[in-house]
């Protein structure tokens, strides 16, 4: 069914936001200093739970870190690793991915909602979004705690769809740069799902992970949107 995309939601991290490594260095310097007895994290291997890290990128932070250690751990590795992000944001080390802004303020000028949804916690989410001068800009900024669940499960995209109120899940377009983006969208039935190549993931994983289609990067959407007619 092509439905008109009349919502939008679009990833943060490495879809409109440069990513440039920031999650990792920011668990790395949690990590660091979180490290120790009182954290119980002696029996857990820094470099394993980096990878596990990227192996999750896009999804909720705090789920991620519950998966690697015992919750009262998994807590306090979220508040270190969100106080060390947001060290980075305030260094000036968070910054738009190319043409970004111009696709957003194109997408609502073709009277579409745009909603921004991340795995981070709010005052991260807020702190980016202030820094990069775009409050206002997006519709909506939703984070996991304002939809129960993050991704790979569709909560934040039906969260946006009933916010917006938007008309169906057809009507929705769901983008981002990693397979977890794609699941969620794919899950939650929207009626477009696009990978975008500004993160880390290649075509042929987007392709494998079953996105509609595939762009070099955001910038490219409001273009693709009329040349579909959606």
């Amino acid at each position: 069914m092509n439905a008109r995309i009349e919502t939008v939601v679009l990833d943060m991290a490495g879809t409109t936001v440069v990513d440039d490594g920031l999650v990792e260095e920011a668990f790395a310097r949690a990590w660091d200093r979180e490290r120790g007895e009182a954290m119980g994290l002696d029996g857990v291997d820094r470099e394993g739970a980096l990878q596990w890290v990227r192996d999750t990128m896009g999804q909720s932070k705090i789920e991620v870190f519950r998966r690697l250690l015992p919750e009262d751990d998994a807590q306090a590795l979220n508040r270190a690793f969100e106080a060390a992000y947001d060290e980075l944001v305030g260094e000036g080390r968070s910054i738009a991915i190319e043409g970004a802004e111009a696709a957003i303020r194109a997408l609502r000028a073709q009277g579409r909602k745009v909603v921004l949804t991340t795995g981070f916690a709010r005052p991260t989410a807020d702190a980016i979004v202030a820094s990069l001068g775009w409050i206002g800009l997006p519709d909506l900024v939703l984070t996991p705690a304002d939809a129960g669940r993050g991704r790979p499960l569709p909560d934040l995209n039906l969260m946006a769809l009933i916010r917006t109120q938007a008309s169906s899940v057809h009507a929705i377009a769901v983008v981002g740069d990693t397979a977890t983006d794609i699941g969620s969208g794919l899950a939650a039935g929207a009626g477009l799902v696009v990978g975008v190549l500004t993160g880390a993931t290649p075509r042929e994983a987007f392709e494998t992970a079953g996105a509609h289609q595939v762009l070099g990067s955001v910038a490219e959407l409001p273009e693709l949107l009329e040349r579909l007619g959606r």
